[in-house]
């Protein structure tokens, strides 16, 4: 059988069919194996997060919402039940890479290096005996009467069976440039439309520009088109920078944005969730000698105070005991409903991850196989199958290709 894309779904495919005795044949396009795993949480690889397998289906379908949200937490349970969070971390663990949890819940090997991940998975491979060829492009594939006919650059390989895992569209550097979604076309699947998920916002508000490299560990942000109610409400940490918005809160939401992006869209940031509007008025109103930058300053940085102050139309200069009403809620607002128009997003380029992809009706969750096209299997990116930022996405990727490498 034969596994197009050596990333982190296809490479344990690979290791789990070549464990049960099948002869494998990994291609790798690239000169390396596994290289978004090695650029992946800033070169250190958040493997997975800290939850439950069923909590991981939950954060797929809270992200997507409504219909999507339950057909992508359905469609990826059985996965989760061949491979949980937990069993991510015995198997690197079992190989001698030793993880740890971040407050956050992010799990990453305690190196804090993706390349020990990376080496961890070769030798998984290696020791299950399946074969890895590198820089060895596919050009097509074929259904045929025996099976698939697959046209690399240096061959053509008759196989009765073929894996699809090489990814989506995001940071195509590593390779990953869409190729697979022809090759499932070619096999009478639909494609959702592929777009940038999990990348950065931009913004032409010039007041948040001026405010670039200020960060914040915990801010509210709530995603709207025009007037209509928020599609995205997330919270966590946020990046001013020079083109608009970056941060998980603001990355989560992403996926929207991009499905749309000239919709007039809107991120309206609660500076302070931890406060409520009633506890900060008390605050301006009572605190009399005190100077009205200086004590926004002690809620926000000092950057963003000044900025958030000089909006609001009070004086830089006044203290708490000159402001008007209206000016104290001014204050108010700007810590807690900040509106910064959005453009839309810095594209596949800068995107962690690709929204779109093979529909899921069209593939077996208890296999992966294609219901189309039999002996077909598509595992990991190339899926119609997003999650949020922390690790969620190589979970899936690891689950999908275990469970596709079993049933193989």
């Amino acid at each position: 059988m034969v596994i197009l894309g050596a990333g982190a779904a296809g490479m344990l495919c690979a290791t789990k069919a070549a464990e049960r005795g099948k002869r494998v044949l990994l291609l790798e396009k690239g000169p390396k194996a596994g290289v978004k795993i090695l650029m992946s949480g800033g070169t250190r690889c958040n493997l997975t997060h800290d939850a439950s397998a069923s909590d991981i289906a939950d954060a797929y379908a809270r992200l997507a919402g409504g219909k999507e949200g339950k057909t992508k937490a359905r469609f990826l349970r059985p996965a989760l039940s061949r491979l949980s969070p937990d069993g991510v971390i015995a198997l690197f663990e079992a190989e001698g890479l030793r993880t740890k949890i971040e407050p956050t819940g992010k799990v990453f090997p305690a190196s804090d290096r993706a390349l020990d991940v990376q080496r961890a998975m070769l030798a998984m491979l290696d020791r299950a005996g399946a074969t890895l060829c590198l820089n060895e492009g596919v050009e097509s594939v074929e259904r045929t009467a025996d099976g698939y006919t697959v046209r690399t650059t240096k061959r053509t390989i008759v196989t009765p069976k073929i894996v699809i895992a090489v990814g989506g569209q995001s940071y195509p550097g590593c390779g990953t440039t869409g190729d697979g979604y022809a090759w499932a076309k070619a096999l009478g699947h639909r494609i959702a439309p592929p777009r940038p998920a999990l990348v950065p916002l931009t913004s032409t508000e010039r007041w948040s520009a001026e405010l670039q490299g200020v960060t914040l560990p915990d801010v509210r942000v709530r995603v709207n088109e025009a007037a209509a109610k928020p599609v995205a409400d997330r919270r966590g940490s946020f990046l001013f920078t020079h083109f608009g918005l970056s941060g998980p809160a603001v990355m989560d939401a992403s996926r929207f944005v991009t499905e749309r992006p000239t919709s007039g869209w809107q991120a309206v940031c609660d500076f302070l969730p931890g406060v409520d509007d009633e506890q900060l008025l008390n605050e301006l109103q009572n605190g009399r000698n005190r100077g009205l930058v200086n004590t926004v300053a002690e809620w926000a940085p000092r950057r963003l105070a000044e900025a958030l102050v000089a909006r609001s139309g009070a004086p830089p200069d006044r203290m708490l005991a000159e402001l008007t009403k209206s000016e104290r809620r001014g204050v108010v607002d700007g810590l807690k409903r900040s509106a910064i128009p959005l453009v839309g997003s810095l594209g596949f380029k800068k995107a962690e991850v690709t929204a779109g992809g093979v529909d899921l009706s069209e593939v077996d969750p208890r296999t992966m196989e294609s219901r189309l096209a039999p002996g077909a299997y598509f595992i990991g990116e190339v899926l119609d199958l997003d999650g949020p930022i922390g690790g969620y996405n190589f979970q899936a990727a690891f689950s999908t290709g275990a469970l596709a490498g079993d049933s193989l």
